[in-house]
């Protein structure tokens, strides 16, 4: 038991009190940035999905009027006028009837229209998977701050007991505990790629 004695000294349970609460500090600054990050990364995904979605609508908008000129084209019955719907084409149409002129409405033709569409989804994607990483970053240095936290409460507790008092010696020895398993936790928490 005399081993345990240091724990009840005043200058390692005032640097215990520092430490911890440096600690808890800068896990706590740390997870505010992570939720930061977090909320950023969602609203920039939110945004990108928003315009994935009205590029996606255009592109539909973009194939009706495509098979609204290609139809005009195949019923035409005058020169001039077929000019005037082969014209009127999509850039994407008038590859595709190049490049296929027995189908010109094949898969390579709507992955073209749906382009935009697909790579701002693609983009939304990886936001949200990236934001869901601070999420977990944060969730982690919150359980940090909680463990420290309880910690700084033991070594505060121990502080105001007796110097000769047993109560001293097992709140600060629980304190250390919390510091060491704060520590562990921290270490343990995981990071997100930049």
């Amino acid at each position: 038991m005399k081993l345990l004695r240091f724990l009840g000294n005043e200058i390692f349970l005032g640097s215990l009190i520092a430490i911890l609460s440096v600690l808890t500090a800068f896990a706590s600054f740390q997870g505010s940035i992570a939720d930061s990050k977090q909320n950023e990364h969602e609203i920039k995904a939110m945004q990108l999905l928003n315009d994935g979605n009205a590029e996606y609508l255009s592109a539909n908008q973009f194939i009706v009027y495509d098979y609204t000129m290609y139809d005009g084209w195949y019923t035409t019955d005058s020169e001039d006028k077929a000019s005037y719907y082969e014209a009127s084409y999509s850039p994407q149409l008038q590859e595709s009837i190049a490049n296929n002129a027995d189908d010109p409405f094949s898969d390579a033709y709507y992955d073209a229209m749906y382009a935009d569409a697909n790579d701002l989804w693609a983009e939304s994607d990886a936001n949200f998977e990236t934001a869901g990483q601070w999420d977990n970053r944060g969730d982690g240095l919150q359980r940090v701050v909680l463990i420290m936290a309880l910690g700084l409460a033991f070594a505060a507790w121990a502080s105001l007991a007796g110097e000769g008092s047993n109560m001293r010696l097992l709140f600060s020895a629980f304190a250390v505990v919390m510091l060491v398993m704060g520590i562990v936790s921290y270490l343990g928490v995981t990071t997100v790629a930049a």
